[in-house]
């Protein structure tokens, strides 16, 4: 009798235990959420002046460029979306490259779910043009609805850079003179929040990247499965 007490017990723990587990589950994923970085969060090195005191409220300003189609872009085209930014120049020897890659291999890996863009901005869009743009994207299989490579009116850009991504340590104007070099990529949610910063030309901060990505996905759309 007593054996037959102890099965039953131990058995009567296991379906606890094991029940538990399956309400407990959807509770800590749904904790899972990444953090809203506003400017006053950032490396003030990385922050505009004029930003650097703010707390709250923060997105990516309006923005207007021309991607490797030639086609006009705004946010509407990252509406209910989410996206990674970056900063590149198509005659870049160095980390440009790499970046590039790094960017092919994310649009393969979320290559079915379309919520999920990357927008890539021209430092230097006197010398891209719209056909060194698309050339430009052949090289690492861009699908123009999905990476987005653009161009635009300079000091528009280098605001971007500066003001709403934070992408850059320099200080500058836009100017003629004025040239940022950048390893960053910004995650931005739907409403246009920064979600991470991450080093494009690192593995580690990648495989991060990756996994922050598929927690953004899990929090936005999660609803929509």
């Amino acid at each position: 009798m007593k054996s037959r007490s102890w099965v039953i017990t131990v058995a009567i723990f296991v379906v606890i235990l094991i029940g538990g587990m399956v309400l407990a589950y959807p509770l800590l994923k749904s904790e899972k959420k990444l953090k809203v970085y506003q400017p006053s969060d950032i490396n003030p090195k990385l922050v505009d002046k004029s930003k650097q005191a703010v707390e709250s409220d923060h997105t990516v300003a309006d923005f207007k460029l021309v991607n490797q189609l030639g086609d006009t872009i705004t946010q509407a085209n990252f509406e209910n979306k989410i996206y990674v930014a970056d900063f590149f120049f198509a005659t870049c020897p160095s980390i440009c490259p790499i970046m590039s890659q790094n960017i092919a291999v994310l649009q393969e890996e979320f290559s079915d779910r379309p919520e999920v863009m990357f927008l890539s901005h021209s430092v230097t869009p006197e010398i891209d043009s719209v056909a060194a743009l698309y050339d430009y994207g052949e090289l690492y299989e861009a699908n123009p609805e999905r990476w987005m490579l653009t161009t635009g009116d300079k000091k528009h850009i280098y605001e971007l850079a500066r003001k709403s991504y934070f992408a850059v340590l320099d200080e500058g104007d836009g100017g003629k003179q004025d040239f940022i070099h950048t390893e960053n990529f910004i995650l931005v949610d739907t409403d246009g929040r920064l979600r991470g910063f991450y080093d494009g030309t690192s593995e580690a901060d990648m495989q991060r990247l990756a996994d922050e990505i598929e927690i953004l996905l899990e929090e936005e759309f999660a609803e929509e499965q």
